[in-house]
């Protein structure tokens, strides 16, 4: 014959049980926890004892002059955490169906866009969508992408392809790249500088780590550059990068729309052009695939290409 109690299941804990639990773990005292929660102090008190009961574990140890968490206490307050941060980030992605550019937008951009192209982004968000709480993360793209995995942010602005599954993008702009040297260099002025040009000179890079140098060392390899001749990295920033060519120690390729900032501040700089077909990059949103806001990023990119009009950039509309 069945035992009696088979079949039957623990009560499901209650959102409120896990905020109350979760409260008492955080600061380690009822009447703190209950102010912290808007909770009356008994009756958190009661929905922590009622979420004992349902678990049928001791979660708490109280004693006259403290509250402790049990063995299973700590263990179980990170999964209450845990919980009520999902719900939370259920809760935000209704609000943006409900009301798309409402908000907070976490965007992240990498640090050789976020100088030239933020002033344009934040001037459309004040002036078209001023209910959106726009907040700006840079860093590198591989730190952006583990952001965007985990749920940290939302969305990013940065050179694209990335190859990365679970990763849609959705183009915004092409633009040339520039050859910066000094003034009295032999290429400085000219507008149609072949890309071979490129195989012998003394080339300045970023660190390791920031996508550009890639597409720098792409672009050089494509113009036949041997893996001998040698590429000094040297600098953190375009800033920096940029007062080094300044000081003679050679020649670097700057994005165009760093170009106007980075060699405005130095008279002893000069700029060369590429020849057609220019080296170029590709600078695009990047979103999680299927994304509640996925609509909202699109229209957002659609915005964001008109207000870019005014950049020397090639605008790229989006596939499909």
């Amino acid at each position: 014959m069945a035992q009696g109690n088979q079949g039957i299941r623990p009560k499901q804990p209650s959102l409120s049980q896990l905020r109350a639990f979760a409260a008492v773990a955080e600061h380690l005292h009822f009447r703190d926890a209950a102010a912290a929660i808007g909770m009356s102090q008994p009756a958190l008190s009661g929905a922590v004892s009622t979420l004992e009961e349902s678990l049928g574990v001791q979660l708490i140890e109280r004693t006259t002059r403290k509250v402790l968490l049990s063995a299973a206490g700590e263990r179980l307050a990170v999964r209450a955490a845990a919980v009520l941060e999902a719900v939370g980030a259920l809760m935000e992605e209704a609000e943006a169906v409900r009301a798309p550019f409402t908000g907070v937008l976490r965007l992240g951009v990498i640090p050789t866009v976020a100088p030239y192209l933020l002033p344009t982004v934040l001037r459309l968000v004040h002036d078209r969508y001023p209910d959106l709480d726009l907040q700006v993360h840079e860093e590198q793209t591989s730190s952006l992408l583990e952001g965007l995995a985990g749920g940290r942010l939302d969305l990013l602005l940065l050179a694209v392809p990335l190859g990365v599954p679970g990763v849609s993008e959705i183009p915004l702009f092409d633009e040339d790249f520039v050859l910066v040297m000094e003034q009295e260099h032999w290429l400085g002025g000219r507008a149609d500088i072949p890309r071979e040009a490129l195989r012998e000179l003394p080339l300045l890079l970023l660190d390791e780590g920031h996508c550009l140098r890639d597409q720098a060392l792409d672009i050089c390899r494509e113009a036949g550059r041997r893996n001998g001749t040698p590429v000094t990295t040297t600098a953190a920033g375009l800033s920096t990068l940029v007062q080094l060519v300044a000081g003679g120690l050679g020649v670097t390729l700057l994005p165009r729309t760093a170009v106007t900032v980075e060699t405005g501040r130095n008279d002893a700089l000069a700029t060369g052009y590429f020849a057609d077909p220019a080296p170029t990059r590709r600078v695009a949103l990047a979103m999680r695939t299927g994304s509640a806001r996925g609509g909202e990023f699109e229209e957002f990119a659609a915005a964001l290409r008109g207000a870019m009009a005014p950049l020397p950039v090639r605008p790229v509309a989006a596939a499909g």
